[in-house]
């Protein structure tokens, strides 16, 4: 059996960990594996592959990024905003279809967010056999309870606070992160809690900055004269607008930019010296935690068992501690928030962080 797998959207630290788990997993059983290279764009003719054996998958645990490549942008992006969905030609599709059938694929492995497996849903209802493997770094995807990635984000976060804290301390300073967040906070919240941050804004709980202003003079007050501030950023300015950038992002409006205007309206309402800093990309970057490699070797383990099953249409998933999988069209256009009044957002509020609500 001849079997192929690709990545599409944005990449991050686990998409080597599948590779490794799906050729490993299929040279076991003596399948071969097709890499499409870039996403769906390595199916259209001529067809941008290579052949993956075990030994082109020798150390790539520890690679960030993908050997494959991938792109958010091309023929095949289905995704331009929150529940709008764009579907990809019956043209496109069919070019594609030609590629796979000339080199006999007979399962294709998608390794995605919400829209690249919104593509592969649609290929799956025209008769391809497919399976999702889950990848998103905002671990905002309702059909699994953790995304590979998702570790190496808040790890990097953490970091991040443990360098600004000192620097935050020594001047006296608030201190403003900017982290990744397009819908859900989870980034955010983990991170924050993880790291010590005193206040963390999410695009689900509504904040005033005018509280988190009260709350950083009540820390002055009580001779605590630094404060670090998480911002997500897709978190909403009080009058109800995200803060964009230029451009898009896959056909999504690029965010950017709320960790400046806090930190701007924060000075202005504390008269406290305020700096901001976005961790940007180096949230996708670098290498993977141990929890993401080993996550992402058990999906893509999971993703050669449901080819060998014959389950196409299906998305790995992980729910308490155990991998299996669900119906992809559970799994997309169905975000997974931040609850306000949930428990994590409780014991944050219990150890004294401002969520400025």
């Amino acid at each position: 059996m001849r079997i192929g797998i690709l990545n599409s959207g944005g990449d991050c630290p686990g998409l080597n960990a599948v590779i490794h788990g799906v050729v490993g997993a299929a040279d076991q059983l003596g399948w071969e594996v097709i890499g499409f290279r870039d996403g769906f764009e390595g199916l259209l003719p001529p067809g941008d592959y290579k052949v993956l054996k075990p030994k082109d998958t020798i150390g790539i645990l520890k690679m960030g990024g993908t050997i494959l490549g991938t792109t958010n942008k091309g023929h095949f992006a289905a995704k331009v905003g929150k529940g709008d969905v764009a579907e990809v030609s019956e043209m496109i599709i069919a070019k594609a279809k030609r590629t796979m059938d000339q080199l006999g694929i007979e399962a294709l492995v998608i390794v995605g967010g919400d829209g690249s497996l919104t593509t592969g849903l649609q290929l799956y209802r025209a008769g391809w056999p497919i399976v999702g493997v889950p990848k998103t770094i905002d671990n905002d995807l309702s059909a699994t309870a953790m995304t590979f990635g998702f570790d190496s984000a808040v790890t990097t976060v953490v970091d991040g606070l443990d360098r600004l804290h000192t620097t935050a301390e020594s001047h006296k300073r608030v201190m403003v992160l900017e982290v990744m967040g397009r819908h859900a906070g989870w980034i955010a919240l983990w991170g924050g809690i993880a790291g010590g941050a005193n206040v963390i804004l999410l695009p689900e709980v509504p904040f005033s900055l005018e509280k988190v202003s009260d709350f950083i003079k009540q820390r002055d007050a009580q001779g605590h004269h630094s404060t670090l501030v998480v911002v997500a950023e897709g978190a909403k300015l009080p009058d109800g607008d995200l803060v964009t950038l230029s451009g898009n992002a896959g056909g999504e409006i690029r965010l950017g930019g709320i960790g400046e205007c806090v930190a701007k309206r924060l000075e202005a309402l504390t008269g406290k010296d305020t700096r901001a800093c976005t961790l940007g990309h180096l949230q996708r970057g670098g290498a993977p935690t141990a929890l993401d490699r080993i996550l992402g070797v058990r999906f893509g383990v999971m993703a050669v068992k449901l080819a060998q099953e014959g389950a196409f249409g299906r998305m790995v998933s992980y729910q308490a501690y155990h991998v299996d999988s669900v119906p992809i069209e559970e799994a997309v256009n169905k975000l997974r928030l931040v609850e306000p009044d949930g428990e994590l957002v409780q014991a944050a509020k219990a150890v004294g962080i401002c969520l400025g609500d």
